[in-house]
């Protein structure tokens, strides 16, 4: 038995018939100690809904009752793995919820009623969407919290990334426009069962009360869209896509027309929205 009274994930695996699924983008994390340190990551849990994504065998979900979680929601796609899902559902009685369906399909909103966070090791081949579905909403801030999210390191670095960094871009502007974004620490392919080709990372995303400067999400996807599409060019040739006069506008924001996309601050991308309204 393992420490929190069930039995090895590697025995549930085996027990289960859990070979991992490349085209639902699985990998497997054993370390329960690591598990926990995700977990942990997302402290306080207590008085919270914790919403996970694609729990697999349950080496999360299990350290997310362990360390304290009041519920939580599991969404996950392979039906392979509800059955030691609800093994651990019966050791946690009333305190996990099993959903069984495609996380991209789920009505999220009206999933949680309450105090709610996000934790999960998401599936590589739906992170990103999922984590831009989560920052779409009209309504803001949203229903949870925080997110506390794996995702591979290079995916994990666009969206932490500051001005001026390679990694910077779209999905750097969007995530911290819309959160305070953190990368808090990397885990080795090693790690999984079967070890991925890359490092992942576990970020955090902690929503903003109020998304600074107030423009909308459409707009900034439209200049940030413009800007990054075409991020070696000067920002006076690329931002022509939605400005009829772009070095003007750039001017009267005191923003130097010859710059490129990753050299502007999320405030410029929002001041930039905002005259696109």
């Amino acid at each position: 038995m393992s420490d929190d009274g069930l039995p090895p994930l590697r025995e549930v695996i085996e027990a289960y018939g859990l070979k991992a699924n490349k085209a639902l983008g699985q990998n497997f994390l054993f370390d329960l100690n690591l598990t926990r340190r995700i977990a942990r990551a997302a402290f306080p849990l207590d008085g919270f809904t914790i919403v996970e994504v694609g729990p697999g065998p349950g080496g999360l979900t299990r350290a997310l009752l362990a360390e304290g979680a009041a519920r939580v929601i599991a969404v996950e796609r392979d039906t392979r793995a509800i059955p030691a899902l609800e093994e651990i559902a019966r050791h946690y009685p009333g305190k996990l919820e099993i959903i069984s369906g495609d996380a991209m399909d789920i009505d999220w909103a009206n999933l949680v009623n309450g105090p709610a966070k996000i934790v999960a090791n998401l599936p590589y081949n739906i992170a990103t969407p999922l984590l831009i579905g989560w920052l779409s909403p009209d309504v803001w801030p949203p229903w949870f919290s925080s997110l506390t999210l794996m995702f591979q390191k290079e995916v994990a670095e666009r969206i932490a990334a500051k001005p001026g960094a390679d990694a910077y871009g779209r999905l750097s502007v969007i995530s911290q426009w819309r959160c305070e974004a953190k990368k808090l620490f990397d885990v080795n392919r090693s790690a999984f069962t079967p070890p991925p080709k890359i490092t992942s990372s576990i970020v955090q995303l902690i929503p903003r009360a109020n998304c600074q400067p107030p423009c909308t999400l459409k707009n900034l996807e439209r200049v940030t869209a413009a800007g990054f599409g075409q991020r070696r060019k000067m920002l006076r040739q690329s931002l022509k896509a939605v400005f009829q006069n772009p070095e003007d506008m750039m001017e009267s924001l005191g923003i130097i027309p010859t710059k490129r996309a990753e050299e502007l601050t999320i405030e410029n991308f929002g001041n930039l929205a905002l005259k696109l309204a």
